[in-house]
């Protein structure tokens, strides 16, 4: 029997199947899409809750509702493009994406892989020990206490997502839970398990945290400067001159705690804090203006720390060492529930000069193709386009198990 014609549509239907196939973070977050279509550097606009406050009484108290938006930009179009000859459309389909497609969307697909994980620097919660690879089953136990205290839901929507060093580590442990044949099937095809109401999963695109100079190991004493202090911005003092902090740098605050955001309680856990902008420290005696998450609020219904701050406390490590400041270099595991992180892959503009071409969009991930003669190569070309944004939406639904 003669081989299919392969047409632009087969080819998009093929590397749209391949990509969804090939992706573990991008199936694990959140999905949404623009119904229309949008260009690079357009924003998507996603609605959050509302979150309220219970009030006391049989009077009636109002509460203003303000709608809680983020916008996603969509700044990352990625692309693979080889030649292609007239003789390969009567290819067989399933050869030429074995061949073709399947590396070239495994290609794409942990570029998008790369920057969900990234989304990491945005994450303030964080356990474990910075250098050392997780191998307790503890370590994983704090990290889901940390995200039922921030009132993650546990809907079954809870991921846990590891390094190689670390899913190995893992797969050791569960191998005294699970039979020989099931650790080394799940190994295989990455996924490990549950271990604390978590799926978890194995991903090379874990990526590594090469903290700020300074930090655990400044010559600076660093505090709190000035009470009562609320917002995204924290006004600090006693930095060395040489420090110089990155994003994705975290600490803890001296008797700073946690609340429960249902309840407003406090959780008797430090409140961890990570850096969203990078900072270079001006020195012992003057102030320096951290960019933080979450913002401090010490009431309402976002309220965040269970008092209000004080002077003078100092900026610490999760371990409550004085003085310790940010955590050192580490790798990033994850645990996270899927509202933390978005993924929005919007469909792509179909050019009017180009006739062979398709667009899929199926499961809110969207592929574009192309073919089309190059003149200066005298070589017909085919390229696979995707158009994505990432964000984390809400990074206290997520924790980084330092590795």
């Amino acid at each position: 029997m003669a081989n299919t014609i392969i047409t632009p549509q087969i080819i998009a239907k093929e590397a749209l199947m391949q990509l969804e196939n090939n992706l573990i973070l991008g199936r694990l977050c959140h999905t949404a899409y623009k119904k229309e279509f949008v260009k690079v550097g357009n924003t998507v606009s996603v609605k959050k809750p509302l979150k309220f406050t219970a009030q006391s009484g049989a009077t009636r108290v109002n509460q203003d509702q303000t709608d809680q938006t983020t916008d996603i930009v969509i700044n990352k179009q990625y692309h693979v493009s080889w030649e292609f000859s007239s003789e390969e459309l009567s290819l067989d389909v399933k050869e030429y994406s074995k061949t073709h497609i399947q590396p070239a969307m495994s290609t794409l697909a942990n570029q998008v892989e790369k920057d969900i994980a990234s989304l990491y620097k945005a994450i303030p919660n964080y356990v474990g020990v910075a250098g050392t690879t997780p191998a307790a089953i503890t370590t994983i136990f704090d990290a889901a206490k940390l995200l039922d205290m921030e009132a993650a839901p546990d809907d079954g929507d809870r991921y846990l997502v590891l390094d190689p060093n670390a899913k190995y580590s893992m797969a050791n442990v569960l191998a005294g839970k699970y039979s020989e044949q099931m650790v080394e099937k799940a190994i295989r095809k990455g996924l490990l398990g549950s271990i604390s109401n978590c799926m978890v999963y194995g991903s090379q695109n874990v990526q590594y945290h090469t903290a700020g100079v300074g930090g655990s190991n400044t010559a600076g004493t660093p505090l709190t400067d000035g009470a009562s202090q609320e917002g995204a911005t924290l006004t600090t003092d006693g930095w060395a001159a040489s420090d110089a902090l990155v994003a994705g740098d975290r600490f803890t605050i001296a008797d700073t705690y946690m609340v429960n955001p249902l309840t407003r309680q406090s959780t008797g856990q430090l409140r961890r804090f990570v850096l969203t902008d990078a900072k270079t420290c001006s020195g012992t005696t003057n102030d320096d203006d951290l960019t933080i998450y979450p913002s401090i609020l010490s009431s309402g219904a976002y309220q965040t720390i269970s008092a209000a701050l004080a002077d003078g406390k100092a900026i610490q490590t999760i371990d409550g060492t004085p003085d310790a400041g940010v955590e050192a270099n580490h790798v990033a595991n994850l645990m996270f529930h899927k509202n933390a992180f978005a993924l929005c892959m919007v469909p792509m503009v179909m050019p009017e000069g180009c006739s062979f071409k398709a667009r899929e969009t199926y499961n809110n991930y969207s592929v574009r193709v192309l073919k089309d003669y190059d003149i200066n190569s005298d070589k017909e070309i085919i390229r696979l386009d995707i158009l994505y944004g990432v964000k984390a939406i809400y990074p206290e639904l997520a924790c980084v198990i330092m590795g």
